[in-house]
Order: structure tokens, then C-alpha cells, then sequence
């Protein structure tokens, strides 16, 4: 079995961790570290843990006793927790904040689409941002062929979840119901890394927040020489092998991705543009999914071990 610890277990990207990880065939929890909670049960914050689990938080850790680490604390917090600890050899890390998706202290960019076979080898490993994974899974087979080349236009509109746990005056229910809005246009902190990693910088994205609670829908337009039967083809071919990562033959919508670890391509060829739909649940295939689908590489699984969960029909 394969030991695992958590640090700041009281967020919405922790509680996806453990929802999935308490059901993992493959790994045992020793602990969930969150000072505000010590001697809680894990329910008491992420109720739909009753039933599951009798565990309760913690305010220590021994990082020793564990296989894998997944730091799930605010962005910034990583660097300090390392600061003040000390990595035991063999200990493999998977971070969810955005510290080292620059690939520094020796961290490897999580995006398994992209870099499988370097994950399967590292120790450290930086898991993507949400928006980053939604945008990069649309361009990515375009990026391969060099056929980017013309500024990029990117509308993609998250969940309130995608805000993190604690209340904001844009993510309260009486603001966000029945409205919409845009934030951080061309400025949002994802576009670092989507822009390093397709080594293509001219990318105009406008981030929008939604009315519902989970869920990422990507709507990318980008000018293709390939027409719509070859383009169609150069992304099945590129997500052949990919878990999780599928391309459709007809337009997609959030709720077939909703409480999955898929992400969903769809493509429409207009004249000379192609318009790619690229939808991901954001607690998922945006965070903790894909945390635990890098855990199972670095660990010798097949990436899909407990992470086989199905959508709703409604």
C-alpha cells in the first residue's frame, strides 16, 4: 500500500483528494495535517466523507512515515513548508499550488498528456492549474505540429469552486447566482504556464466566472491551416493513449465532465479558423484528479486506478 500524507486539509481541492483517496485500492492515509481543525473528523469540514471514514485531522506529521506527500495549502505556502522541513530521501511530492510549475527545485510539470514518461521518473512533481490544464489539453496537438502562429483568443468560465474555500465578495451565492462576470483579463496567473510550456506567448485570455459551483468550459478560436477531417484526426491521433483525455465527433457540454477526471475536446473548423470546446470538472482533471493520476505514474500504476468516476446524467 502507498502511504499518504496531506497538508492543509481543509480545502475544496483536499476534500476531492480524500473523497477519491479513501476509496484508492492502492493507498492507505496516515495523515491530514490542518492546524485549525486538529482533532476534528474529516467530516465535520467535508461532510461528504460521513460514512466513509472515521479520521479525524491533525496539527503534526511525520513526513517519514509516508510514501507520498500532497501539499494542498495556499499558493506561497509550499516554499514556506519546505523552508521549514527537510524532504526524506525517497519521499515523492505532489504539489497543487503553483510554486514550482516553473519546473524549479527540481519539480516536474504535471500535465501527463504532455510529459508521462518524465513524471513516471520524478520524485517532485507540480501539479497544473485548472484553467492551465482545461486551455493547454485544447492546444496542445497544435502546439506539436508548429502550426501556432496567430494570436490565440481564449474565453473559459470556471465554477465558484475555483475560488478556493473561504468567502469572497465575488463567490457568495446571493452574487453569484444568475450572474456572470469576467477577472484578471490577459492577466491571469495560469497564462504563465500554458504560454511556457507551448512555447507560444501570443495568447489573449479572458477568464469568466459562472453560476455554478463545478466545472471549467474552455472556448479556444486559433488559426489552422489543417481543415476540419485533418485536424479531427491530428487530435485523436495525439490523445490515442491518453487516460483520460478524449476527443469528441459532436459539441460537449460540462456535465459530461462534472465529478470525472475526463477532459473532453471537441473542434469545429469555420473558414480558416478552428474553434476548440475544452471542458474539465475543475476539482478534477484540474486539481485532485490529476493530483492522484500523477501519484499513480510516480508510483508504478496504471494512471486510471481509482480514478474511474462517472459523471451524472442530470
Amino acid at each position: 500500500m502507498i502511504k499518504v500524507g496531506i497538508i492543509g486539509g481543509a480545502g475544496y481541492t483536499a476534500g476531492e483528494l480524500l473523497r477519491i483517496l479513501v476509496n484508492h485500492p492502492e493507498a492507505e492515509i496516515v495523515f491530514v495535517h490542518s492546524t485549525s481543525n486538529a482533532g476534528n473528523y474529516l467530516y465535520d469540514v467535508h461532510g461528504g466523507l460521513f460514512g466513509d471514514t472515521q479520521m479525524r485531522f491533525s496539527d503534526s506529521y511525520d513526513l517519514d512515515a509516508v510514501d507520498v506527500l500532497f501539499l494542498c495549502s495556499a499558493h506561497g505556502k509550499s516554499r514556506e513548508f519546505w523552508e521549514q522541513n527537510v524532504r526524506p530521501a525517497g519521499l515523492k511530492v505532489v504539489d497543487l499550488a503553483q510554486d514550482f510549475r516553473d519546473e524549479s527545485d527540481g519539480y516536474v510539470y504535471g500535465l501527463p498528456e504532455w510529459q508521462r514518461d518524465r513524471i513516471r521518473s520524478a520524485d517532485k512533481v507540480a501539479n497544473p492549474g485548472c484553467f492551465a490544464t482545461a486551455i493547454q489539453l485544447g492546444l496542445l496537438p497544435l502546439a506539436a505540429t508548429g502550426v501556432l502562429k496567430s494570436p490565440v483568443h481564449v474565453t473559459a468560465i470556471t465554477g465558484s469552486t475555483g475560488a478556493g474555500v473561504k468567502p469572497s465578495a465575488t463567490t457568495h451565492f446571493s452574487w453569484r447566482t444568475d450572474n456572470l462576470s469576467t477577472y484578471k483579463v490577459f492577466e491571469h496567473q495560469h497564462l504563465k504556464e500554458i504560454c511556457r510550456n507551448l512555447g507560444f506567448d501570443s495568447i489573449q485570455f479572458v477568464p469568466m466566472r459562472g453560476d455554478f459551483a463545478r466545472g471549467i468550459f474552455a472556448s479556444i478560436t486559433a488559426d489552422c491551416p489543417l481543415d476540419g477531417e485533418a485536424a479531427l484526426k491530428l487530435y485523436k491521433d495525439y490523445y490515442a493513449d491518453a487516460a483520460f483525455t478524449f476527443v469528441a465527433d459532436a459539441p460537449v457540454d460540462l456535465k459530461q465532465v462534472v465529478n470525472t477526471n475526463k477532459c473532453i475536446v471537441s473542434l469545429e473548423k469555420h473558414g480558416e479558423v478552428l474553434v476548440i470546446s475544452s471542458v474539465i470538472d475543475n476539482l478534477l482533471k484540474g486539481a485532485s484528479g490529476q493530483a492522484v493520476q500523477n501519484m499513480n505514474l510516480m508510483c508504478g500504476l496504471p494512471e486510471t486506478t481509482g480514478l474511474r468516476l462517472k459523471a451524472s446524467a442530470f
